[in-house]
């Protein structure tokens, strides 16, 4: 949903365990490097405990990929199987047949068959996860299973991952034998609060974002302290987090942002019940668990009037509640609290991804830029009308004025807020062209067809906008036309930046074989695709 917004491929905070996105810091990635050596070092059995949402099982997944071609992985993810259960599961993986011998019998099978591929310089490791949930008695199959070796060394290397329920289970006496057996053993403690700054931009550059850090200093302070540095939360406030800023047209997280995803979490709720704080009206910390939800978070901002909320923020536009919302009276109450300050006049709903504009009137039929014919591709596919009907077709009334000298911007009307018609960011502080550019500019969104689609350059803040003069300077000599390129403003994190694009294109796979074409000069910010709509709304901020 606001992958677009956030110029992200892929949603960046997925719960489960995706590869790519695996973050190597804190001692992430030290545990992963003492896990290879031990496997590939014969070093027996291996635990590894952590909190639940700590990263475990991600952990084990990367340590799957990582692991040599001549070592053979079995994964048991099922922790309810009983020992027998769990030799015939190790039988299966391992292609051995069974015609229904006696487990001492299949025992005899596996251990030959591990001698065999220890004589072919293959190697077999077994990864238990959520190991603390297995039987005892399957526990103890463990510890047999770790007495098969040759001569020289083991022939099954056992990991264990678990809670640290499992470090209680081998603390019992009769569990000693398998506790002394255990080599290594590695924690994966939470994350602090520098580690889950960096774990955050991590993963959003990991999802294909190129901005400046979009989580706020407070904001990563709230989701550290909520999260307690658990990834699996980080990763779920983080990504209700963006679904918030998206609904309230932003694109900077502030606390304001996870406060909402905060209130719409179930952990959230769950240390509510615990710590038994009262709310002043009754009832109200039942609506709010049963009426915080996607809407909520899609809604305005507002903030419930709570104790711990944070101070009333000004509200901001976002996209239209649903209509359905849960009835009941205590949802009712729930939406009192949320609702906006008394006396304060409607909102009206701001376009985003979620609603795309009517096009302009048909006769404003928008072509692609003349750059594109020789440097983006013609979009010929795109168009409707014959080739020789659109070579003859007039200029279109939206097109930008070439830059050949300054021009003036517009005085904004007195008043004008953000998020309003009639607001104009402010002028670029420096550079000619940028000034020029971004003046031409204004009065092009004004008209531009919020259905095409531009491509998104770059991202630059007042001090960067050298970056930004410079890729516009280069356009002349590598016969770009100067007025194929827009500046246009967008605030993050309350700070202006500026924003340079390149183009006009009817679809978005049309600008994406734009992207394709561009000089390599223009390709090194990995530009992507941005519909005009999504500018204009942006430049309003």
């Amino acid at each position: 949903m606001y992958l677009n917004h956030f110029g992200l491929d892929e949603p960046p905070f997925r719960i489960t365990p995706h590869t790519d996105f695996f973050f190597a810091g804190a001692n992430r990635g030290a545990t992963l490097e003492a896990l290879l050596y031990a496997i590939t070092h014969d070093e027996g059995i291996v635990k590894v405990s952590g909190e639940v949402g700590s990263g475990k099982t991600m952990l084990c997944r990367v340590l799957m990929e990582r692991l040599p071609e001549q070592v053979q992985t079995i994964l048991l993810s099922n922790p309810a199987l009983s020992r027998d259960e769990m030799i015939y599961a190790i039988a299966e993986e391992l292609d051995i047949r069974q015609q229904g011998e006696r487990l001492s019998v299949l025992l005899l099978k596996l251990q030959e068959h591990l001698i065999t591929l220890y004589g072919e310089n293959q190697r077999v490791v077994l990864l238990i996860d959520e190991a603390h949930a297995m039987p005892q008695e399957t526990l103890e199959q463990v510890r047999l299973l770790s007495n098969l070796e040759s001569s020289h060394s083991k022939l099954l290397q056992i990991v264990l991952f678990g809670q640290p329920e499992l470090d209680e289970h081998l603390s019992m006496p009769h569990m000693r034998p398998l506790k002394e057996r255990i080599t290594h053993s590695f924690r994966l403690a939470p994350l602090a609060r520098s580690d889950v700054e960096a774990y955050l931009d991590f993963r959003m550059r990991a999802a294909g974002y190129r901005g400046p850090n979009v989580f706020a200093p407070d904001a990563v302070r709230r989701i550290v302290k909520a999260s307690e540095g658990l990834t699996r939360r980080v990763n779920i406030l983080a990504d209700k987090s963006l679904l918030a800023a998206f609904a309230d047209n932003e694109h900077g997280i502030s606390a304001r942002h996870v406060n909402r995803a905060i209130r719409d979490s179930e952990f959230y709720h769950a240390s509510i019940g615990k710590a038994k704080i009262g709310l002043a009206a009754g009832g109200v910390a039942a609506g709010l668990a049963l009426g915080l939800g996607l809407h909520y978070l899609l809604s305005p901002s507002a903030q419930p009037a709570t104790a711990s909320a944070a101070p009333a923020q000004p509200a901001t536009i976002g996209p239209a509640v649903p209509a359905t919302e849960p009835s009941g009276a205590a949802v009712a109450l729930a939406q009192q609290q949320i609702a906006q300050p008394a006396g304060t006049p409607p909102m009206t709903p701001a376009p985003s991804a979620l609603a795309t504009p009517a096009p302009i009137a048909a006769t404003k039929q928008v072509a692609a830029p003349a750059a594109a014919k020789s440097t983006a591709a013609p979009v010929a596919a795109a168009q409707t009308a014959p080739a020789a009907q659109a070579a003859a077709a007039p200029a279109p009334a939206a097109a930008v004025p070439a830059a050949t000298a300054a021009i003036e911007l517009p005085a904004a009307p007195t008043g004008a807020k953000p998020g309003s018609m009639n607001y104009l960011p402010p002028m670029p502080a420096a550079g000619r062209l940028t000034r020029e550019r971004f003046a031409a500019t204004q009065e092009w969104l004004k008209s531009a067809p919020g259905d095409r689609y531009s491509i998104q350059l770059l991202t630059a803040g007042t001090r960067d906008l050298r970056h930004v003069e410079e890729l516009l300077a280069r356009a002349t000599g590598r016969n770009l036309d100067l007025s194929d390129f827009y500046v246009y403003g967008v605030k993050i994190n309350d700070q202006q930046h500026y924003r340079l694009a390149y183009g006009l294109y009817p679809t978005f796979a049309d600008a994406n074989q734009g992207i394709k074409a561009l000089p390599p000069v223009y390709r090194q910010f990995a530009p992507y695709q941005r519909s005009v709509e999504r500018m204009r709304s942006q430049n309003r901020q």
